[in-house]
């Protein structure tokens, strides 16, 4: 990609160049040159590009409303992108969970559960289930956040007999990842 510095040929210039190619200017101010796009009138769409379609629409209405939230702006100032378009990329992307520290839990009453969870903006909700190995919830509740990537869960019922633990994280959009301990 050729970048463009106060060249006085392109200087403020945007809009399409006969149907060969199209240049704008970006938030910083930088020309991008680019091949006009090509579509055909008759094209159609595979049901996965139909619904990759309408969950962008959800995207842009969620990006509408959210781009004013002081989490947004935050995390866009300083670099070329809005906040309208970190909230977009934060709905399309879910948060991951990176660690689950079951060291300190033995199956008792008051053991600690740490779980590493990040996304690209903020993890908002992390919680946990454990079941019996017959898939009977012993116990279920939302972790705390105790340091910047970290959430704590505190046990409140025994669990024996190999449990199961099922993490989930959310992210502002609702997106959610979730994780199995067995």
């Amino acid at each position: 990609m050729a970048k463009v510095r106060n060249n006085i040929f392109v200087r403020g210039l945007s809009g399409s160049v006969g149907d060969q190619f199209v240049v704008k200017q970006d938030r910083n101010g930088r020309t991008i040159i680019s091949n006009m796009p090509t579509f055909d009138e008759n094209r159609t769409f595979t049901e996965a590009q139909l619904g990759q379609q309408e969950k962008f629409r959800e995207a842009v209405e969620y990006a509408k409303e959210a781009k004013t939230e002081p989490i947004y702006t935050d995390k866009s100032e300083g670099t070329a992108r809005t906040p309208y378009n970190v909230a977009m990329a934060d709905f399309f992307h879910a948060p991951e969970i990176l660690e689950l520290d079951v060291a300190a839990w033995h199956g008792e009453v008051g053991q600690v559960i740490r779980i590493k969870a990040m996304d690209d903006v903020k993890v908002t909700q992390v919680n946990v289930v454990i079941t019996s190995n017959t898939g009977t919830v012993l116990e279920q509740g939302a972790a705390a956040q105790s340091d910047n990537r970290w959430w704590d869960y505190t046990t409140t019922a025994p669990a024996a007999d190999s449990p199961r633990v099922i993490v989930t994280a959310r992210d502002l959009p609702g997106n959610i990842a979730e994780f199995h301990w067995d």
